[in-house]
């Protein structure tokens, strides 16, 4: 069976079989899942409707510029975020680069939170630094420090809850002093999710997210995402039109499934974390524990006005680098590995991992210790996390002289 004109001789094998393979089917119900459009172009009725769709920038045409399932999965992260407008990104750290790159310009000047990713420190100071973007770093848990660095600057950038010394800052304040002085707010909401805190509500006129933790859930897609109001996203997307940094189909569907249980998920990572964190506090001191959801957490009061729970992160000072690496080798549920926001449970340590970039003097000025080993929670039995906690407590004492 073809679908050959009347009259006109039969196309050749080749063209038939590519004809063939590429007809979409008739689907005349909707379907309850995003479908994954795997395709890098996009055609139109005629070339007027092509090249006007290009004009646009509105609709499909090539796959760089915007696919449908990327679409679905920004739109579904802007409207939990409760942001006008989003765009998704083939990952997080694409995503901070485009936001940043949209609002900066050569000669401006960024404030941002000492307490920050390491890979978000190098873009700034080794990539933004030498198109003429200088940072500069603050305690964010200092108004006053944070006000008196404003002066001047384009945007001031801020973490939730930092990675990985768990600062939680106030963002209505900040952001209010940020936008007194002129300058916008973009918040790296990685660590909470929208499910724990809404950045936007609060303030901010862009949240960042990266999709690869919790908001997909299962450490198996890169994704990232930018969400706020429609003016600025818009900016975002031109970055990434020349740049090329968007989502891949399939990724932005796992992530689209991810988001589904992202409730239920988020629930049971606090619940676990917060018992977790309980213990290694009566274990070995508030000092060492640092939690949201702990009373003994730096800015409790603040955790406990912003986010709806304390989330699934937590980090353990043990010092010296020789009892860090002692614990996590002495754990047996957790692989070693990187990453966060996974049902499985993942500890690193920091000054190695994912905040490597730092030296001595960096890793102090941030506030992390050689000892700091970073821990996200996963969704094991709490039992069984306790337990291998013990032992890797016990491995830890082992590996430091009495």
């Amino acid at each position: 069976m073809t679908d050959e004109p009347a009259g006109r001789p039969v196309r050749g094998f080749s063209t038939r079989a590519i004809l063939a393979a590429t007809r979409s089917p008739k689907v005349e119900q909707h379907p309850t899942a995003v479908p994954i459009y795997q395709s890098a172009t996009f055609a139109a009725n005629d070339a007027a409707e092509f090249a006007a769709i290009i004009a646009a920038g509105s609709g499909y045409t090539y796959a760089r510029l915007d696919n449908p399932t990327a679409s679905a999965m920004a739109a579904a992260v802007a409207e939990l975020e409760g942001a006008e407008s989003g765009f998704a990104f083939g990952s997080g750290m694409a995503a901070i680069h485009a936001a940043l790159a949209a609002l900066v310009r050569a000669g401006d000047r960024i404030v941002a939170t000492r307490a920050v990713y390491g890979s978000t420190r190098s873009l700034l100071d080794r990539v933004f630094a030498r198109f003429g973007v200088e940072t500069t770093y603050v305690d964010a848990t200092d108004a006053d420090e944070v006000s008196a660095a404003l002066p001047g600057a384009r945007l001031l950038y801020l973490e939730t809850i930092s990675n990985p010394t768990l600062v939680v800052v106030d963002i209505p304040e900040l952001a209010e002093r940020a936008h007194r002085a002129g300058a916008l707010v973009v918040v790296d909401n990685t660590f909470a999710s929208p499910y724990l805190c809404r950045p936007i509500e609060l303030g901010a006129d862009l949240v960042v997210e990266s999709a690869t933790k919790w908001l997909s859930g299962h450490s198996d897609v890169i994704a990232g995402a930018v969400s706020g109001p429609e003016r600025l996203v818009r900016e975002v997307a031109a970055v990434e039109v020349d740049t090329g940094g968007i989502v891949a189909p399939f990724s932005a569907f796992l992530v689209l499934r991810g988001i589904a249980t992202l409730p239920v998920r988020m629930d049971r990572h606090s619940e676990t974390a917060l018992a977790l964190a309980r213990f290694l506090e009566s274990a070995l001191g508030p000092r060492a524990v640092v939690y949201p959801g702990l009373a003994s957490h730096p800015q409790a009061v603040v955790a406990q006005r912003l986010l709806r729970a304390g989330g699934g992160m937590l980090a353990i000072d043990l010092v010296t680098r020789a009892a860090a690496l002692a614990f996590i080798d002495g754990l047996a549920i957790p692989e070693r590995t990187a990453s966060l926001g996974s049902i499985r449970t993942l500890a690193v340590h920091a000054a190695t991992t994912s905040h490597r970039q730092y030296d001595g003097a960096a890793l102090a000025a941030a506030g992390i210790s050689e000892g700091l080993v970073r821990v996200s929670v996963g969704l094991e039995d709490v039992e069984d996390l306790v337990a291998d906690v013990a032992d890797g407590l016990a491995a830890a004492r082992s590996a430091v002289p009495a």
